[in-house]
This record gives C-alpha cells, structure tokens and sequence, in this order.
C-alpha cells in the first residue's frame, strides 16, 4: 500500500476470502492498510459464500468500524447469489461494487454488469452515470471478443429474454407489453420478438405475419395457426422463414425469395486460410463476393453478409448447430437469428454439408427480412 502510494496511486485495498475470516482480524487489518494510505476498502467474497443475511452484517459493521473510507463489494456466483450479496452489500454501507460484463469471471464468474446496472436503474430508481442503451450491443461485443457464449435464458441480455411464444403472453404483450415484460427492451437496446411454436396462439402468429407484410384472412389464419402447432407438437422448432413459407402455401402467395444462391465456392486446409467466393442473385441482380475465416462456414457466412451488405444492413446475432443424425456423414440443422435494424428473424437449414446448411439458414432468414424489399433502392458496389 505505501508503495503504491508513494508512486501516486489511488489504492483499493483488496482482502482475498475475506467474508471467510474472523471480523476483528479483518478490521484490524484494513485499519493499517488505512494508516498506510489505503483509498478504498474491498473485502473479497472470493469463493462466493456470502447469503444476503450475511452481507447486510458484514457491511454494516465494516461501515460502522471504519467510517470515512469508500467501501467495495466484489461477489463470485458459486450458489448463485453474486447479484443479490452486492444489492444488499450497497444497501447495508458499500459504496460501489466490481462486477463484469456478462458476468465473467473465475469458476461461475463474478456479478453481472449488465445485470445489476439494470435492477438499480428498473427497481431502485437509481440514476446510473451508464448508458444502458449500449448494453445489449455490448454484451454481444464481449462474448464474440472472449469466445463465451451466452446461455439464451440469460437474464437482460440472453436470446429468449424479450422472445415470447405462449398464446396468453403474446396476447398481452401485444395489447400491453408490461403485462409480460418488466421493463421495454428499449432500455438495453433491445427489441421484443414474438416466436411461432406449440404454444402460439393465433394472435401472436398474426402479429409475426403483419411484420412480414402477410395479413391473412380469418380461415387462412386459421389454416397456417394449426399447421404451425402441428409442426410444434412434433418437437421441431418453427423459424420465422417457416412460417412465411406455410403462410405462402395457405394462402397461395408467391414464393418471394430476393436473394437466390447461384454459386458458392470454399477453400479450407491446414496450410490455407480459409476462403469463400460467393455468387447471389438479389433482386434480379448478380453480387459476388469473397471473404476470408476462421474455418469454412465463417468464410462462408462472411461472404454473404459481404454481400447482401451492399444492399441491407443485415447483422447475424445467433448461430448454432447440432447434429441430427450420427456418423461422419451426419444431417446437420443450423439455427440462425438475424436482424435488420428493429426486426428480427429466425431461420434453419438441413443439410449432410454444414456450409450448405449454414448459407441456407442464412439465406432464409434474409429472405424474411427483405420481403418487401424495394429493387429500386439496389446499389451495385462500385
């Protein structure tokens, strides 16, 4: 600590497991570290054992002890607790916590910028110097940066928070979006999705149709509602591209699709960056692209968005795989989620080859997005 000081450092005094030690030893021990020019105290709940009833002591007492110096809380989520012991930690005497976006940090990592930022703001009014509108984008900028997904139920910034299937709900939200939300997903920078399945009711799949430009009539309405429960009940997922696809059948539409494969070429290998060349017809007009990856299906994806980049600004936000069948030769089904400014759409592709099937899930899922694309704002790269 003098040391630091010395050398004209503002110092946070850090006390590793200390919600593990004996109070006296710690109160002594941070009161030399004030002595020697500590600016702040932080006494680690490293492994995570803090309970709520706990903390509220700890601090309390800390505060009490040493009055005039700032306090910090930094909380592990061992059991799950990492945001509810630094709410607390702030009522009972902490002045500021450590925390970490999405929640990164050793074994079950550490509490939950984006988290706690938006309990205080949504639940205690608490007017935060942060720009929450940034935290969705955020989130999605540090798991590609640190290569760790998010789980999709995450809270505030997983992929199913503000997606909603159920029939009841999706009525609600429609008619009033705090009868299932608790917050607008405006807040984070988000956008609410309604999702076709087993669950939906007829009003949610209307309100996914009317977004797509689709308004069927009460009988067709009727016919595309139980085909898509159908297809539910079966255990399979039904993206937004299936749903445009079984409303164009029920109500003998045209198949629309503004962006056609015509040629898709990759070169891969342990000596050769991976590379992909890829021909599309958009709108009647021929784009070629190419671009480089980290493997065949990102090179691949990379063109495309190159691409169709041209003409739409259409940004991948998901993508998964699995395997459908086992063996080397296996049936592979990709999953992607895309989005075009406030819309979204989902879409998968099946295929033995998972090039193949990356570029028609992503081919399907823009084809939702530029349905009523207008040619006449096509602009060829110069």
């Amino acid at each position: 600590t003098q040391y630091a000081k010395d050398h004209g450092l503002t110092v946070e005094l850090s006390a590793e497991d200390a919600t593990r030690s004996d109070l006296e030893f710690l109160t002594r021990m941070f009161k030399s570290g004030v002595a020697a020019g500590a600016d702040r105290l932080c006494p680690c709940d490293t492994v995570g054992v803090l309970i709520p009833e706990r903390t509220s002591v700890l601090y309390f007492e800390l505060k009490k002890r040493i009055p005039n110096i700032p306090l910090s809380v930094h909380c592990h989520d061992d059991f799950g607790l990492a945001l509810a012991n630094s709410i607390i930690a702030l009522k009972s005497g902490a002045d500021q916590a450590h925390v970490t976006m999405n929640g990164l940090g050793e074994r079950a990592g550490n509490a939950s910028l984006e988290e706690l930022a938006v309990v205080l703001k949504a639940q205690y009014q608490v007017d935060l110097d942060i720009k929450t509108e940034l935290i969705y984008e955020t989130s999605r900028l540090v798991s590609r940066i640190t290569d760790f997904p998010l789980q999709p139920n995450k809270a505030i910034v997983g992929e199913n928070a503000f997606v909603h299937e159920s029939g009841m709900h999706t009525h609600g939200i429609l008619a009033n979006p705090s009868t299932y939300e608790p917050f607008m997903p405006s807040m984070i920078g988000r956008t609410r999705r309604i999702a076709s399945g087993k669950h939906s009711g007829s009003t949610g799949i209307r309100a996914s149709l009317k977004e797509m430009g689709i308004e069927p009539n009460a009988e067709q309405l009727k016919e595309i509602f139980l085909r898509v429960k159908n297809i539910g009940d079966k255990g399979k997922r039904v993206a937004d591209s299936d749903l445009q696809a079984i409303a164009e059948v029920v109500m003998g539409l045209p198949t629309i699709r503004p962006i056609k494969l015509e040629e898709i070429t990759v070169v891969t290998g342990s000596r050769v960056t991976s590379t992909a060349s890829v021909r599309l017809n958009v709108n009647d007009k021929i784009l070629t692209e190419a671009a480089t990856g980290v493997g065949p299906v990102d090179a691949a994806i990379n063109a495309i968005k190159k691409a169709v980049g041209i003409v739409e600004p259409i940004q991948l936000e998901n993508y998964s795989v699995k395997a459908i069948t086992g063996g080397t030769n296996a049936v592979t089904e990709v999953a992607v989620s895309l989005s075009k400014g406030d819309r979204k759409s989902t879409a998968a592709g099946v295929n033995e080859d998972i090039v193949i099937a990356s570029v028609e899930a992503m081919l399907s899922g823009m084809n939702v997005l530029m349905r009523n694309y207008n040619t006449n704002n096509l602009k060829e790269k110069s």
